[in-house]
Protein backbone atom coordinates (compact mmCIF):
# COMPACT_ATOMS: atom_id res chain seq x y z
CA UNK A 1 0.00 0.00 0.00
CA UNK A 2 2.79 2.42 1.34
CA UNK A 3 4.88 1.20 -2.60
CA UNK A 4 1.67 2.13 -4.72
CA UNK A 5 1.47 5.96 -2.35
CA UNK A 6 5.25 6.47 -3.32
CA UNK A 7 4.86 5.43 -6.98
CA UNK A 8 1.55 7.89 -7.28
CA UNK A 9 3.56 10.65 -5.98
CA UNK A 10 6.43 10.41 -7.87
CA UNK A 11 4.07 10.08 -11.01
CA UNK A 12 2.62 13.38 -10.00
CA UNK A 13 5.91 15.11 -8.96
CA UNK A 14 7.09 14.20 -13.00
CA UNK A 15 3.83 15.23 -14.70
CA UNK A 16 4.18 18.17 -12.29
CA UNK A 17 8.02 19.26 -13.51
CA UNK A 18 6.84 17.91 -16.75
CA UNK A 19 3.80 20.69 -16.62
CA UNK A 20 6.29 23.30 -15.29
CA UNK A 21 8.56 22.69 -18.31
CA UNK A 22 5.90 22.94 -20.86
CA UNK A 23 4.88 26.40 -19.15
CA UNK A 24 8.39 27.55 -19.18
CA UNK A 25 8.34 26.39 -22.66
CA UNK A 26 5.85 28.55 -23.53
CA UNK A 27 6.36 31.69 -21.45
CA UNK A 28 9.41 31.76 -23.30
CA UNK A 29 7.75 31.66 -26.49
CA UNK A 30 5.73 34.39 -25.83
CA UNK A 31 8.34 36.39 -23.92
CA UNK A 32 10.49 36.37 -27.35
CA UNK A 33 7.33 36.97 -29.47
CA UNK A 34 6.52 40.28 -29.63
CA UNK A 35 3.55 42.04 -31.23
CA UNK A 36 4.11 44.19 -33.75
CA UNK A 37 4.49 47.75 -32.93
CA UNK A 38 3.55 50.92 -35.32
CA UNK A 39 6.80 51.71 -36.27
CA UNK A 40 7.51 47.44 -37.16
CA UNK A 41 4.39 48.18 -39.56
CA UNK A 42 5.21 50.94 -41.19
CA UNK A 43 9.01 49.27 -41.65
CA UNK A 44 7.15 46.41 -43.03
CA UNK A 45 4.98 47.92 -44.97
CA UNK A 46 7.74 50.32 -46.66
CA UNK A 47 9.82 47.35 -47.15
CA UNK A 48 7.11 45.50 -49.54
CA UNK A 49 6.38 48.80 -51.02
CA UNK A 50 9.90 49.41 -52.02
CA UNK A 51 10.12 47.70 -55.44
CA UNK A 52 12.63 48.86 -58.26
CA UNK A 53 11.72 51.58 -60.57
CA UNK A 54 10.04 51.00 -63.63
CA UNK A 55 11.91 51.91 -66.67
CA UNK A 56 10.05 55.02 -68.59
CA UNK A 57 9.77 54.70 -72.25
CA UNK A 58 13.72 56.86 -73.34
CA UNK A 59 15.75 55.58 -69.87
CA UNK A 60 18.78 53.45 -69.87
CA UNK A 61 19.39 50.62 -68.06
CA UNK A 62 23.35 49.85 -67.66
CA UNK A 63 24.35 47.35 -64.74
CA UNK A 64 21.05 46.29 -63.87
CA UNK A 65 20.70 50.09 -62.57
CA UNK A 66 17.63 52.36 -63.80
CA UNK A 67 19.18 55.69 -65.48
CA UNK A 68 16.86 57.96 -66.26
CA UNK A 69 17.10 61.22 -67.62
CA UNK A 70 20.55 60.67 -69.21
CA UNK A 71 19.27 61.03 -72.59
CA UNK A 72 17.23 63.94 -71.86
CA UNK A 73 20.06 65.79 -70.30
CA UNK A 74 21.81 64.89 -73.57
CA UNK A 75 18.86 65.96 -75.71
CA UNK A 76 18.43 68.99 -73.91
CA UNK A 77 22.64 70.26 -74.14
CA UNK A 78 22.30 69.10 -77.68
CA UNK A 79 19.22 70.93 -78.03
CA UNK A 80 21.35 74.27 -76.62
CA UNK A 81 24.31 73.48 -79.03
CA UNK A 82 21.78 73.51 -82.20
CA UNK A 83 20.13 76.55 -80.54
CA UNK A 84 23.79 78.14 -80.23
CA UNK A 85 24.68 77.31 -83.70
CA UNK A 86 21.49 78.92 -85.20
CA UNK A 87 21.69 81.81 -83.81
CA UNK A 88 25.49 82.44 -84.72
CA UNK A 89 23.99 81.33 -88.06
CA UNK A 90 21.32 83.49 -88.34
CA UNK A 91 23.53 86.51 -86.73
CA UNK A 92 26.44 85.66 -89.24
CA UNK A 93 23.03 86.23 -92.13
CA UNK A 94 22.08 88.81 -90.19
CA UNK A 95 25.78 90.71 -90.59
CA UNK A 96 25.64 89.83 -94.35
CA UNK A 97 22.14 91.22 -95.15
CA UNK A 98 23.42 94.14 -93.53
CA UNK A 99 26.63 94.58 -95.30
CA UNK A 100 24.76 94.06 -98.66
CA UNK A 101 22.56 96.84 -97.35
CA UNK A 102 25.35 99.06 -96.26
CA UNK A 103 26.41 98.60 -99.63
CA UNK A 104 23.70 100.13 -101.54
CA UNK A 105 23.10 102.28 -99.13
CA UNK A 106 26.85 103.73 -99.94
CA UNK A 107 25.99 104.00 -104.01
CA UNK A 108 22.75 105.74 -102.85
CA UNK A 109 24.82 108.11 -100.82
CA UNK A 110 27.32 108.47 -103.96
CA UNK A 111 28.54 112.43 -103.29
CA UNK A 112 27.51 114.67 -106.08
CA UNK A 113 30.33 115.41 -108.64
CA UNK A 114 31.86 119.30 -108.72
CA UNK A 115 33.10 122.15 -110.99
CA UNK A 116 36.11 121.94 -108.74
CA UNK A 117 36.16 117.77 -109.04
CA UNK A 118 36.25 118.35 -113.01
CA UNK A 119 37.69 119.31 -115.87
CA UNK A 120 35.84 120.29 -118.65
CA UNK A 121 36.75 120.83 -121.82
CA UNK A 122 34.81 121.44 -125.43
CA UNK A 123 35.46 119.58 -128.99
CA UNK A 124 33.27 120.82 -132.27
CA UNK A 125 32.07 117.41 -133.90
CA UNK A 126 33.24 116.58 -138.00
CA UNK A 127 31.40 118.97 -140.29
CA UNK A 128 30.83 120.80 -142.22
CA UNK A 129 28.04 122.26 -141.07
CA UNK A 130 29.98 122.70 -137.80
CA UNK A 131 26.72 122.88 -135.76
CA UNK A 132 27.51 120.66 -132.96
CA UNK A 133 30.11 120.18 -129.77
CA UNK A 134 30.78 116.81 -127.48
CA UNK A 135 31.27 118.14 -123.95
CA UNK A 136 33.33 116.33 -121.65
CA UNK A 137 33.31 116.14 -117.83
CA UNK A 138 36.46 114.09 -116.60
CA UNK A 139 35.84 113.27 -112.99
CA UNK A 140 39.72 113.99 -111.38
CA UNK A 141 38.05 114.45 -107.58
CA UNK A 142 39.97 111.14 -107.04
CA UNK A 143 36.92 109.64 -105.90
CA UNK A 144 33.39 108.27 -106.94
CA UNK A 145 30.71 111.03 -108.07
CA UNK A 146 27.41 111.29 -109.86
CA UNK A 147 26.56 113.72 -112.19
CA UNK A 148 23.20 114.99 -112.02
CA UNK A 149 21.14 116.67 -115.21
CA UNK A 150 22.36 118.05 -117.74
CA UNK A 151 24.96 121.22 -117.65
CA UNK A 152 23.33 124.92 -117.63
CA UNK A 153 25.19 125.94 -120.89
CA UNK A 154 25.76 130.27 -121.15
CA UNK A 155 26.63 131.21 -124.59
CA UNK A 156 25.91 134.56 -124.77
CA UNK A 157 24.36 136.62 -121.37
CA UNK A 158 22.75 135.51 -119.10
CA UNK A 159 19.66 137.37 -120.20
CA UNK A 160 19.45 134.84 -123.27
CA UNK A 161 19.04 132.06 -120.92
CA UNK A 162 20.68 128.79 -120.90
CA UNK A 163 20.70 125.90 -123.34
CA UNK A 164 17.38 123.96 -123.18
CA UNK A 165 17.69 119.96 -122.47
CA UNK A 166 16.21 117.05 -124.77
CA UNK A 167 14.72 114.55 -122.80
CA UNK A 168 15.02 111.80 -125.09
CA UNK A 169 19.03 111.76 -124.07
CA UNK A 170 18.20 111.23 -120.51
CA UNK A 171 19.54 108.51 -118.75
CA UNK A 172 17.68 105.86 -117.24
CA UNK A 173 20.31 105.22 -114.62
CA UNK A 174 22.50 107.31 -112.65
CA UNK A 175 25.76 108.51 -113.89
CA UNK A 176 28.50 108.04 -111.57
CA UNK A 177 31.73 108.57 -112.35
CA UNK A 178 34.89 106.27 -110.96
CA UNK A 179 38.06 108.39 -110.14
CA UNK A 180 39.61 109.50 -114.07
CA UNK A 181 36.19 108.45 -116.09
CA UNK A 182 34.43 111.70 -117.78
CA UNK A 183 30.55 111.98 -118.52
CA UNK A 184 29.57 113.22 -122.32
CA UNK A 185 27.03 115.65 -123.39
CA UNK A 186 26.05 116.50 -127.07
CA UNK A 187 25.45 119.80 -127.65
CA UNK A 188 23.67 121.78 -131.18
CA UNK A 189 24.76 125.21 -131.34
CA UNK A 190 23.02 126.05 -134.36
CA UNK A 191 21.81 124.15 -137.88
CA UNK A 192 24.21 125.63 -140.22
CA UNK A 193 21.84 127.52 -142.61
CA UNK A 194 23.66 130.00 -144.80
CA UNK A 195 20.48 132.48 -143.96
CA UNK A 196 20.79 131.60 -139.99
CA UNK A 197 21.15 134.23 -137.80
CA UNK A 198 24.28 133.34 -135.54
CA UNK A 199 26.92 134.91 -133.17
CA UNK A 200 30.51 134.03 -132.24
CA UNK A 201 31.67 132.81 -129.11
CA UNK A 202 35.17 132.94 -127.94
CA UNK A 203 34.51 130.98 -124.46
CA UNK A 204 31.49 129.66 -122.34
CA UNK A 205 30.51 128.68 -119.08
CA UNK A 206 28.98 125.61 -117.80
CA UNK A 207 27.25 125.40 -114.56
CA UNK A 208 26.53 122.34 -112.35
CA UNK A 209 22.97 123.71 -110.95
CA UNK A 210 21.70 120.08 -110.45
CA UNK A 211 25.10 119.08 -108.55
CA UNK A 212 24.95 122.03 -105.89
CA UNK A 213 26.46 124.88 -108.16
CA UNK A 214 30.03 125.16 -109.28
CA UNK A 215 30.72 126.65 -112.67
CA UNK A 216 33.01 126.06 -115.37
CA UNK A 217 34.53 128.62 -118.29
CA UNK A 218 35.12 126.64 -121.16
CA UNK A 219 37.34 127.87 -124.05
CA UNK A 220 36.12 127.31 -127.80
CA UNK A 221 37.69 124.37 -128.99
CA UNK A 222 38.62 126.36 -132.64
CA UNK A 223 40.46 129.86 -132.59
CA UNK A 224 38.28 131.60 -134.79
CA UNK A 225 35.32 130.73 -131.91
CA UNK A 226 31.82 128.79 -132.05
CA UNK A 227 29.02 130.35 -133.85
CA UNK A 228 25.68 130.12 -132.19
CA UNK A 229 22.42 130.62 -132.86
CA UNK A 230 19.77 131.19 -129.30
CA UNK A 231 16.91 129.86 -131.97
CA UNK A 232 18.12 126.19 -132.64
CA UNK A 233 20.66 125.06 -129.79
CA UNK A 234 20.09 122.63 -127.69
CA UNK A 235 21.79 119.80 -125.07
CA UNK A 236 21.47 116.41 -124.34
CA UNK A 237 22.09 115.01 -120.63
CA UNK A 238 25.23 113.99 -119.16
CA UNK A 239 25.88 110.07 -119.76
CA UNK A 240 29.34 107.81 -119.44
CA UNK A 241 29.25 107.10 -123.54
CA UNK A 242 27.52 109.43 -126.56
CA UNK A 243 24.29 106.68 -127.74
CA UNK A 244 23.44 106.71 -131.26
CA UNK A 245 20.12 108.31 -131.61
CA UNK A 246 19.00 109.58 -128.15
CA UNK A 247 22.14 111.66 -128.16
CA UNK A 248 21.52 112.85 -132.17
CA UNK A 249 19.46 116.20 -132.48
Amino acid sequence: MRTYRNRTAVLVSAATAALALSLTACGGDDGGTKSAGPTDRTASAASSTSTTPVARSGDKEQGGETQSGGEGAAEQSGGKSQGQGASQQGGGQGESAQSGSGTKAAKAGTPLCTAKGLKITAERQDGPPYTHLTLSAKNTSGASCEMKEYPHIHFLDNARGIVPPVAKSKPASPVVLEPGQSAYVAVRMSEGGRKENTETVKEFTVTLKANGGGMAVVKSPVAEGLSVNPQKWATGYWTTELRNGADEF
